[in-house]
């Protein structure tokens, strides 16, 4: 994992690799952002000059190389887009620094040292570049010839057989200011979990099964104090969990409930949360079509952040009590798997007709909201990749986000965008719901096909223990990246919505969320 400091120190006399300064997009051409300086003064202040005539613009994601100025220890200047100057007395958002940082990162794989001269301003900039540092540094190749290691290990190496940037200095950033110290701890906490969450959404499925899944959380509630409570399929079936057991039937893995807790002595209030952990999904017998079965290894994404995002809860020491449910199944075709026209009884009770076995992410859930409800916690939030509808509403970098209470929905809105993952409200109409009556059940796990990812949460809706504040979060399109690196961003799991569900912890322990 990459190492972060903090230093004043001035950026020509730093020994490193490489010197990282930020360049915006003005009204005139290219300019030089704060924190550069040093850098502009040893080009005689021609420095943006230079960078345009070099092609830059100061474009989001561009990125720039060229020779450092004589008397610098380090031998190259990296120039990273930052997007358009903000106005006058307004700094530079949060998420322009974390995706510049990210972009410098991943360029940087190999390097062993690397010193950020990037805008800081605040302690909120040098958390902000400091998660762009460690995200965008990631990288995964556990099962590459010449990979020694997952994302997160030390040993760690890059496609190319570099290995990730061992440290990065943000220049700027005070060590002896608490602020600072603390931004940069919480940068550390929240982007190691997250970087654990991809590795395991990368993991491929015959490694990664439930009962796997279920150690490594066993494994990090050892490291980190949590209480954990694992229910094998011997478990579910003497409790009732039909709809866990449904999905995983058709596997020779079988499935596991995962209660992960963390306690903190002031709290005096509980979160749940509850994620989807299909750790393979073929569709079941309702099989999925040639070309979207390959990259459904993601399809635990929504466990994955659930996990993370209650280590992450501890290694901060927030003072709120926040439960993560992790309903993990493998949904395969086989004799004994569910059929459409099947009828499960859920943990609630309550009945359900299958009408479509690859409608089975919502059919865990059920189970685990019902279970999560019984706690009575002041609010539960679930995040899935539950719906292709979803991603065809939204595309493929932006969750939606539903919910039984209008304000709750606009505050988890609000804490997505504050730390940069794009997301939407959407609603949840209520002549959907028709469409899911059955004949059979109490109600069929599919309803009408235009707004499927609505129907999805209304049916989700039905789980939630009465009078429970609860949201949905799907994130079907930006779980698993198909496309190339961006920003802070890797090809493959990404980590989606742990940030969020760490900042809505956040805001219960601090009394600001409801």
């Amino acid at each position: 994992m990459t190492a972060l400091t903090l230093s004043t120190s001035a950026a020509p006399g730093l020994r490193a690799d490489a010197i990282v300064i930020g360049v915006a997009k003005g009204a005139k051409g290219p300019v030089v952002a704060p924190g550069a300086e040093a850098v502009d003064t040893a080009y005689d202040g021609r420095l943006a000059a230079v960078l345009e005539t070099l092609g830059a613009s100061g474009a989001e994601g561009e990125l720039t190389k060229l020779p450092a100025p004589d008397g610098f220890k380090a031998p190259l200047v990296i120039a990273v887009g930052l997007g358009a100057e903000p106005g006058r007395d307004a700094d530079y958002e949060a998420e322009a620094l974390r995706r510049a940082a990210g972009v410098a990162a991943r360029t940087l794989a190999g390097a062993k040292k690397a010193a950020f001269a990037l805008p800081v301003e605040d302690a909120a900039a040098v958390g902000a570049i400091g998660e762009g540092v460690l995200l965008g540094a990631y990288s995964f190749n556990t099962y590459k010839d010449n990979g020694a290691g997952t994302g997160t290990g030390k040993n760690a190496k890059a496609k190319n057989g570099r290995t990730p940037l061992a440290e990065g200095v943000l220049l700027g950033g005070k060590p002896r200011d608490a602020a600072h110290k603390a931004a940069l701890a919480r940068a550390t906490a929240v982007s190691e979990e997250l970087n654990r969450a991809r590795d395991l959404v990368n993991t491929p499925p015959n490694d990664l099964t439930p009962a796997a899944f279920a150690a490594i959380a066993q494994g990090a509630a050892k490291e980190h104090g949590l209480k954990i409570q694992v229910l094998d399929d011997k478990a579910l079936a003497k409790d009732g969990y039909g709809g866990i057991l449904g999905v995983g039937g058709g596997s020779a893995a079988t499935p596991r409930l995962v209660k992960l807790s963390y306690t903190h002595a002031d709290a005096d209030k509980h979160l749940a949360f509850v994620g989807k952990g299909i750790t393979y999904d073929s569709g079941g017998i309702s099989l999925k079509p040639a070309g979207h079965n390959e990259t459904m290894k993601c399809d635990m994404s929504g466990a994955a952040a659930v996990f993370a995002a209650v280590v992450t809860a501890a290694r901060l020491g927030l003072p709120v009590n926040v439960t993560g449910w992790l309903a993990l199944a493998e949904n395969m075709p086989s004799g004994s798997a569910v059929r459409p026209g099947d009828v499960l009884r859920m943990y609630s009770g309550k009945t359900v007709e299958v009408l479509n076995t690859d409608a089975e992410g919502r059919l865990v859930l059920a189970d685990a909201l019902w279970a999560a409800s019984a706690e009575q916690p002041d609010a539960i939030v679930d995040v899935a990749t539950l719906t292709g509808a979803m991603m065809l509403a939204l595309g493929s970098r932006t969750f939606g986000i539903m919910a039984n209470d209008d304000a709750f929905r606009s505050a988890v809105h609000e804490a997505a965008e504050e730390v940069g993952e794009p997301a939407w409200p959407m609603p949840l109409p209520e002549h959907l719901r028709k469409g899911m009556d059955s004949p059979t059940a109490d109600i069929a796990n599919m309803g009408e096909r235009m707004g499927g990812g609505l129907v999805a949460g209304l049916f989700l809706r039905e789980f939630v223990g009465e009078g429970i504040t609860w949201a949905h979060l799907d994130i079907a399109g930006p779980a698993f990246n198909e496309g190339g690196a961006f920003g802070y961003t890797p090809k493959g799991g990404t980590g989606s919505a742990v940030r969020t569900l760490v900042r809505l912890a956040e805001l219960t322990a601090e009394g600001d969320l409801g």
